[in-house]
Formats: C-alpha cells, sequence, structure tokens
C-alpha cells in the first residue's frame, strides 16, 4: 500500500513564502474549488487562477523533479518571490514513512525513511540526486507516465491516446508487467556473461592441468613476477598520489582565492585608468585647438574693428563692417566657452586618474584563473580518494600463489566445467523465453492481464455511459468502435474523449493496483468540467463517489462546478488574494 499523506508548498508557482500544507489522508471524495479575490472573488465568480492545479504540479515535481506539463523548472519558482521554492511530501509504504523534500534557488533535494536522511552517493550539483530518484521511483513503482495516467489526470496533459504508438505501447507494457520480464532479462543476460567468463578461466585452467603438471612451479615463479609487478605498480601510484597531494598542500587556497579577487580588481582599474588617459590625451588635443581657435578670432577681430579685412586688410564699408564684427564676436564667445569646458572636463578627468592612483604590482596568484583555484579543493579529494582506493587493493595474485604451493600436483576435475556449460544453455534458453516476443510466457502475462484491462475498462465504459467499444489487442494497439464503425480518438466529442480518458485511468489504476500496489490518492483536474453533458456529469460522479467509499479513496476533483458542493464529501477552497495562493487550514475543508 503506498499511502500519500500530506504535501507542504513554499514560492512554489502562485503559492508564496508563507508555506502552505495539504492533508491527503481520509477526505474521502474532495471538491476542489478557488475563489479568485483579485479578481472580484465569488461575488464575480472568479474561479480562473487560483492555485488548483498547482497542487497536483507540486506533487508531480516532488516525486519526478518536473512538473505535469512542459513547464521548465526554473518558471515553477514563484516569479514575485523568484526564490526559496520548496516541496515537501510525506507517504508511507509497507510501515515505513518516507519524506521527500525538493527545490531550487537554492537547489535541495534531501530523501529521508523514519526521518532517517538517505545519503546515496550521486552529483548534486543541479539538486538532482540520480541515485535518490531511482530509490524513489522504486518506491513509487512507477514512471512520471504512469504517474499522468492512474494518479493526476489533467485536462493539459496530453491523453494517452493522443501519444505516439510507441510511447502508448511502453506504458501498456510497464502496466501489464512486461517491462519486468525485459528487466529480467538483463539482470540474465549479465548472468550469462558472468558464467561464460567463469567457464573461459575454467577451461582455460583444466587446459594448463592438463597440458603439464610438472609446469606448476614455472607457473608459481611466473606469478610471484607479476604479484611483484603489481605491488611495485601499487607503490608507485601511492607514491604518485602523495606527491600531487603534498603539492596541492603547498597552495594556501584561501590566500589564494583572496589573491584571484585582487588580480581582478587590478585589471579592472588598470582597464578604467587606460580608458581615462585616452580621454585625457582626446581632451588635450581639442583644448589646443580651441586655444588655437581663440586667438585666431581674436586677431581678426582687431582687424574688424578697425574697419580692415582680417584676410586682405583692405578697408571695409560700414555694413560689411558691422556684421563681421558681430560674427566674429559671437564666434570668440563660442570658442572660449568650448576652450572653458575643455579645461573644466581636463580638471574631472585628472581628479578620475587620480582618484585611482598608484596600482601597485600586479597580485601573485598560483593558477592562472579562478575556476582553476576553485577546482583545487575538488582536485585534493579526488586525489586523497585515489589514495585510499589504491592503498587498500589487494594482490590478486596472492591467493592464486598460495594456492598453487599449497599443491604439487592437482587433480583435473572435469566436473565444475560441466556444471558451468550447463547453466550457460540453462541461462540461454530462460533469455530467449523472457525476450522472444511468440514465447508463451510473454503471451500468457499478455492474455491474462490484458483480459483483466479490457473487462476493467469496459465496466468503466458501460457506468459512464458511453456507447463505444473500446479493445486493447494482443499486439497491444486499441481498437475504438460505434455501432462496427471503427474510429479514431479524435473522431470523438470532447465530453466522449474525457469519459473515455476518465474509464482508461480507473482500468489502468485496477490492473496497477492489482499487480503491484494500492494507491490511497487520485487527482482528477477539470475533465469533468471539460464539454461533459449532465449525463457524463451524473455517471462519473457516481463511479467516483464508489471508488472512496468502497475502495477508501482520497479523490481530488478540481472544477469549476459549484453545484458539485452538494455531491461530495468535503470541499477544498483555493484563494487567491494579493497575487498569492492560500490553502489556509481555516478554510480548507468545508463540509
Amino acid at each position: 500500500m503506498l499511502t500519500i499523506k500530506e504535501i507542504t508548498v513554499k514560492n512554489f508557482m502562485s503559492v508564496g513564502n508563507q508555506v502552505q500544507a495539504i492533508n491527503f489522508a481520509n477526505k474521502s471524495l474532495v471538491l476542489v474549488i478557488g475563489e479568485n479575490m483579485d479578481l472580484g472573488g465569488d461575488d464575480a465568480g472568479a474561479r480562473n487562477g487560483t492555485g488548483k492545479t498547482t497542487i497536483i504540479n507540486a506533487l508531480s515535481y516532488v516525486f519526478f523533479g518536473e512538473a505535469l506539463t512542459n513547464i521548465r523548472r526554473d518558471n515553477l519558482v514563484n516569479k514575485t518571490n523568484e526564490r526559496g521554492m520548496v516541496v515537501s511530501v510525506k507517504f508511507i509504504k509497507n510501515g515505513v514513512t518516507y519524506t521527500i523534500e525538493r527545490g531550487r534557488k537554492p537547489q535541495i533535494f534531501k530523501f529521508y525513511a523514519n526521518d532517517i536522511e538517505q545519503n546515496l552517493e550521486s552529483n548534486e550539483a543541479q539538486g538532482e540526486n540520480k541515485e535518490t530518484q531511482l530509490e524513489i521511483n522504486k518506491l513509487m513503482g512507477m514512471t512520471h507516465a504512469m504517474f499522468k495516467n492512474i494518479i493526476a489526470l489533467n485536462t493539459y496533459t496530453q491523453p494517452f491516446l493522443s501519444t505516439k504508438q510507441a510511447e502508448q505501447r511502453e506504458i501498456i507494457e510497464q502496466l501489464l508487467g512486461i517491462t519486468l520480464l525485459s528487466q529480467k532479462a538483463d539482470l540474465l543476460k549479465e548472468k550469462q556473461k558472468a558464467t561464460k567468463q567463469l567457464l573461459t578461466e575454467e577451461k582455460l585452467t583444466i587446459d594448463a592441468r592438463v597440458a603439464s603438471n610438472e609446469k606448476i612451479q614455472e607457473a608459481i615463479e611466473s606469478l610471484k613476477i607479476r604479484s611483484t609487478a603489481w605491488a611495485s605498480q601499487k607503490d608507485e601510484d601511492i607514491k604518485s598520489f602523495q606527491e600531487a597531494i603534498a603539492e596541492l598542500d603547498k597552495v594556501d587556497i584561501v590566500k589564494e582565492l583572496d589573491a584571484h579577487k585582487r588580480l581582478s580588481k587590478h585589471t579592472e582599474m588598470q582597464t578604467a585608468l587606460r580608458s581615462l588617459e585616452k580621454e585625457k590625451a582626446y581632451h588635450e588635443d581639442s583644448l589646443a585647438k580651441a586655444e588655437n581657435t581663440v586667438d585666431k578670432t581674436e586677431k581678426d577681430l582687431e582687424f574688424a574693428e578697425a574697419a580692415k579685412c582680417p584676410t586682405c586688410e583692405q578697408e571695409l564699408h560700414d555694413d560689411k563692417h558691422e556684421h563681421l564684427v558681430g560674427k566674429l564676436k559671437t564666434t570668440l564667445t563660442e570658442s572660449v566657452d568650448y576652450a572653458s569646458k575643455l579645461k573644466g572636463d581636463l580638471v574631472k578627468i585628472q581628479q578620475d586618474v587620480d582618484a585611482i592612483g598608484d596600482l601597485g604590482n600586479i597580485p601573485d596568484t598560483y593558477y592562472d584563473t579562478m575556476d582553476e583555484a576553485y577546482n583545487h579543493k575538488g582536485s585534493l579529494q579526488d586525489l586523497k580518494r585515489q589514495l585510499e582506493q589504491t592503498e587498500k587493493k589487494e594482490d590478486v595474485y596472492a591467493e592464486q600463489i598460495e594456492e598453487m604451493q599449497s599443491k604439487a600436483i592437482q587433480k583435473v576435475d572435469f566436473e565444475k566445467a560441466n556444471e558451468m556449460e550447463d547453466l550457460h544453455r540453462h541461462q540461454e534458453f530462460l533469455y530467449k523465453l523472457l525476450t522472444a516476443k511468440d514465447s508463451f510466457i510473454r503471451t500468457r502475462i499478455i492474455e491474462q492481464n490484458l483480459s483483466y484491462l479490457n473487462q476493467r475498462l469496459a465496466y468503466f465504459l458501460g457506468k459512464v455511459k458511453l456507447p463505444h467499444t473500446v479493445v486493447f489487442q494482443s499486439d497491444l494497439s486499441v481498437q475504438i468502435e460505434e455501432l462496427g464503425r471503427e474510429l479514431d480518438f479524435d473522431n470523438l466529442s470532447r465530453g466522449e474523449r474525457n469519459r473515455l480518458i476518465l474509464s482508461l485511468s480507473w482500468a489502468f489504476r485496477d490492473v496497477w493496483e492489482s499487480l503491484y500496489q494500492q494507491i490511497n490518492l487520485l487527482f482528477i483536474d477539470e475533465l469533468i468540467d471539460a464539454g461533459m453533458d449532465i449525463s457524463g456529469v451524473e455517471s462519473s460522479m457516481a463511479v467516483l463517489k464508489d471508488m472512496s467509499r468502497t475502495q477508501k479513496k482520497n479523490i481530488f476533483l478540481i472544477s469549476h462546478k459549484d453545484e458539485l458542493v452538494s455531491r461530495v464529501n468535503s470541499v477544498l477552497k483555493v484563494v487567491k488574494e494579493n497575487g498569492f495562493t492560500n490553502y489556509a487550514n481555516d478554510v480548507d475543508i468545508i463540509v
């Protein structure tokens, strides 16, 4: 039994910095409705965008590291607060309480069993520990695709019958237990290889004994030489690692990082100084030109005021004289002002240069780059790990030498080799039995479990009053018929498609629980809202009520239909106010 107990959410999608918690246990059939206070609340009929689907997206993320749909992980972080996203889920399996905590900005991925953190070795640089995720997948017993088909039904998720045939086949094979055959075959293949290797080694041993027992001593000496060479190589490797470690230990990494920071600042200031010097030279050149212009204009003005042409020194008439004097005075004023501005700019530039001051010597660093310095610690740890592993290595030849020295003449025994050959043939037979498409095991599993799947599917199709016949064929393809006419999934109306989606999911779930484990939780997101008539709603609700009552399932029905309130056991109200979603306990359950 897999029992999902509760989930807590912080800074996930529309949920803000205030931690929100939802308890999934013992709530029977729950209607999840929203109230968007930012759009007028219940009075305005505002139901959209409250964060109802956020619940199942959070479940999907915490279990599998991704949302139900193609939402990038960074876009799952609340856009207002932009960091501190954390989702935690608690579930029970086989009497053990597990907790998963996953988040971004910063990256978080922790896994607990009975409050004890499970430290599985893997790279957690991106907050994604592959070993831990594999362990979670094993506990869940399903892929993300299966999760979307039997636990979290969502209108935005591509329906099973709309996916590619290869994807459908993968899901059905997993559902029916055929995937387990492939997994067992892979394990058997590895055992086959090991058996073959052992068999080869045994035959070589026999051949050596048969060839001549007299060469045993020669073989011993040969092994001793190899042992000596191995030990020598081990000593060299240990020495090499020790020298490399000693070399790295010479570097004070704290001082090294500080030097790189100072170097970066020195380079920055040097660049700024060069830029200021270029700017200063430009302004000095411009000032010289401006002062020349002032001098020339002053001389020309003297001539003009004396009623002489500055160029040819001829007498000027009154009208030309006055015009030229005015023009030269204007030019002189502008040139003086421009020269004055340049002088002021030069003073400011010089102040900036003086502010930088003497940069001093370039900081000395051991590494060329900051990245190399940051990699120093990792390299040191890696070298120490390799040294430890090398020191623990045992002489693979010692046991062989001791055994051979204890026996001058060894008995030639074919029994073990014969047993290995028999084992190898048996393993080969079993492998073909597991992998052959026409093997009776595969055929039997498909016949037995596919029959049950079709029975449950027919049962639920009848319950939701869908007049179509939907059957999985022996090749795992799906055939849809109405009145003898074969149809595609897209031939159906929206309401018909949703009835079929629900029936498929419930049938999948029954098969899954019969083969693997019971699951307490089911989400249905707006499938009953979308295009379904009164008959479809009534019949679907009847199935859900029966499932909740007889199978003790906790079913969360996400809907905009207020009229469903009277049809459920309780209501979870999702309120959005001031841009944030709230699942507060005081509004959680309304009986």
